[in-house]
């Protein structure tokens, strides 16, 4: 695959946010291509039996006190969201449907969103939020919606989290660098040098 980083996420995840705040430079600092794999969370933690952290509050409470501390580290908000955890089907079928039809507006969307969750705190399970995010940012939220709604957006969001789970991941976020596998948003350091060493 040469210098190619697939970065498996969901927006529902504090740490795929943070990650996302960073991959981009990695990715242009090491001349690798960054492929943006938006999965459903939920659905992995379905098929593996793995859980959030929230469900155990003395983990989730220390999860996020070592995520804010990466926050720190890296120069950039983080605010826990008191509507945490939520659902984030329709959000991840938007993210596919960008990927699909307008990838040169999915950082326009992942900034709106990840903002909305992780630094303003809001509630993204609620469609009215949902839409004033989206106006906020000159996204078309009617145009969102039909993705939502549209079988191809369902089904690429399906098998995008179908084959996550079959290479063997578990939670978000998740990178590859060819077959090697990075779970976290703390193995920064990690997922460069397999970059650097990859064949280009």
């Amino acid at each position: 695959m040469g210098r190619t980083l697939e970065f498996f996420f969901d927006v529902g995840s504090p740490a795929s946010y943070l990650a996302w705040t960073q991959l981009p430079a990695l990715a242009a600092q090491t001349d690798a291509r960054l492929l943006w794999r938006p999965m459903l969370l939920g659905g992995v933690f379905q098929a593996t039996g793995n859980a959030s952290p929230a469900t155990v509050p003395a983990k989730g409470a220390y999860v996020f006190r070592d995520l804010a501390r990466f926050a720190d580290r890296y120069g950039v908000p983080l605010r826990r969201n008191p509507f945490f955890p939520i659902n984030t089907l329709v959000l991840m079928r938007a993210a596919t449907g960008y990927v699909m039809h307008q990838p040169e507006r999915l950082q326009t969307y992942l900034a709106a969103v990840f903002d909305a969750l992780w630094v303003q705190g809001l509630n993204l399970g609620d469609p009215m939020v949902v839409g004033r995010v989206l106006a906020g940012v000159g996204l078309d939220a009617d145009q969102v919606l039909s993705w939502c709604s549209d079988a191809h957006v369902k089904a690429q969001l399906k098998s995008t989290t179908d084959e996550a789970v079959r290479r063997g991941v578990f939670g978000a976020p998740t990178c590859f660098v060819g077959d090697e596998m990075f779970f976290g948003q703390d193995r920064l350091d990690f997922i460069r040098a397999a970059l650097q060493t990859a064949q280009a």
